[in-house]
């Protein structure tokens, strides 16, 4: 299943990171598990302290949702080595009703690509220029479905010469006449002996027997018999080379799984090729793409928590599918391609929305969860003494720190320290750690915010603005 991404706002703050952590670990207790919390940038020192006091890790980081290759349907043709046969891999393109595979070495990278014009190339050559170069014995007995007559010497590993069919006698100025030569011949005794006699690399006879005294002479020729007709024999033997002789094995075009579909784009349209192979962050062959991949490729999915203006939200977010926003904060200039689930609540903080929601669907909270709620409640609504808060937001964070068994004015004050030390920090810092873009019309602004609820961190935080 792909991952659907829960994400708060840019900057963080306490209730963007648990709300996204709280809603997934509740999507996944429904059944739907490939939901997983993200973030967009750091943790905030309150919001680390928060997950340091109940046992919780941050959410994942992602900078973007823009589609990258591993989101597409790509194909997962075989992939071949170097030494598998012309003809293995003509099959496989037959049977898969595919034009293009890849070639990878034997750690998995990338060696090479075969394509049926190659095949076919390699088919005409053959026609104008009959000569083959160190096929594998085994490669040519395979491809003939054929098997070895000698009995004495040694069976060469690999089979070179002119290919060449031996004709009758009496035509005797235009058969074979040197020894680096491969003979294809039927029941033609005469014609053996004399390739034996002449040590030619290879004989090859078809659909017939050898006499046993020819077989019994010590030569270096290899004698194969082959089921196969003169005319077959000739074809197949230049599919029995390796692919590593026919394939293209440079200037290859090729994308990893973590490009984007942008720059791939670009790259097709500049270059010609049927497909082009994936690669992982290892080098190793996962895929290949085809331009057809790209004309409707799978977006990323995401649910927006605690926001729902697109400035605020991540990079790429135009290319990716919304399927829900929750939040509670004013309705801004977010726009989806189709309807989704919107659920916006007039309350101080998004986690009481989440706490609610595990209460309509009877998913009970361990401790964590509930301190991470209660702990965001606590932040955005300084402890009920924000103008945001609401009885529902008091009611929820109640709730919750009796099920985490803390007492509220002491875990806050211990919270709101952590949150508003700036030692060692700069104004900027500072400014931007929960820093937010609005658009109101055609006036694009950015309100920062920060909360200092004891004197020791208000004094430090008013000596770090300065006299302004």
């Amino acid at each position: 299943m792909d991952t659907i991404y829960i994400t708060g706002h840019r900057n963080p703050d306490t209730d963007s990171i648990v709300s996204a952590m709280a809603y997934a670990a509740l999507k996944n207790a429904l059944g739907d598990r490939q939901y997983q919390a993200a973030r967009l940038g750091q943790i905030s020192d309150e919001t680390q302290a928060v997950l340091n006091r109940f046992g919780a890790q941050p959410p994942m980081l992602i900078t973007n949702l823009r589609t990258q290759v591993q989101d597409l349907d790509y194909d997962t043709p075989p992939i071949l080595s170097p030494g598998v046969t012309v003809s293995r891999a003509w099959q496989m393109m037959q049977k898969d009703k595919l034009s293009v595979l890849p070639i990878a070495n034997e750690d998995g990278t990338l060696y090479g690509m075969i394509s049926a014009g190659d095949v076919a190339n390699n088919d005409v050559a053959s026609v104008r220029n009959p000569v083959i170069q160190d096929i594998p014995v085994y490669n040519l007995l395979s491809v003939l479905e054929g098997h070895v007559l000698n009995r004495c010497g040694e069976v060469k590993d690999t089979i070179s010469g002119a290919v060449s069919i031996a004709l009758p006698t009496d035509r005797e100025n235009l058969m074979f006449s040197q020894p680096d030569s491969i003979v294809i011949c039927g029941k033609q005794p005469d014609m053996v002996r004399r390739a034996i006699e002449m040590n030619v690399s290879c004989v090859i006879v078809c659909q017939a027997e050898v006499d046993q005294e020819l077989l019994e002479q010590k030569t270096d020729t290899c004698v194969i018999s082959t089921p196969f007709d003169a005319y077959q024999v000739v074809r197949l033997i230049c599919h029995a080379m390796p692919v590593s002789h026919v394939c293209k094995n440079h200037d290859l075009v090729y994308f990893h799984l973590n490009d984007y579909i942008d720059d791939v784009q670009n790259r097709v349209l500049e270059s010609r090729f049927r497909a082009y192979p994936i690669l992982d962050e290892n080098e190793r062959v996962v895929g290949m793409l085809s331009r057809f991949h790209l004309l409707r490729p799978r977006r990323k999915r995401v649910v927006l928590m605690d926001h729902n203006e697109r400035a605020q939200s991540v990079a790429g977010l135009e290319q990716a599918e919304i399927l829900e926003i929750i939040d509670h904060h004013r309705i801004g200039s977010m726009e989806t391609d189709g309807p989704v689930y919107f659920r916006n609540v007039p309350v101080g903080c998004t986690c009481t929305i989440i706490y609610q929601m595990y209460r309509e669907n009877g998913v009970e909270l361990d401790r964590s969860t509930a301190g991470l709620l209660l702990s965001a409640i606590l932040s955005d609504t300084l402890m009920f003494r924000s103008p945001t808060c609401t009885p529902l937001d008091e009611q929820a964070g109640r709730e919750l720190a009796k099920l985490t068994g803390v007492d509220l004015e002491q875990y806050a004050n211990a919270m709101f320290e952590a949150g508003g030390d700036v030692t060692g920090r700069t104004a900027e810092e500072v400014f931007n750690t929960d820093y937010k873009i609005f658009n109101s019309g055609e006036v694009r602004f950015g309100v920062g915010q920060g909360s200092y609820l004891t004197e020791k961190n208000r004094k430090a935080s008013e000596a770090l603005i300065g006299p302004y």
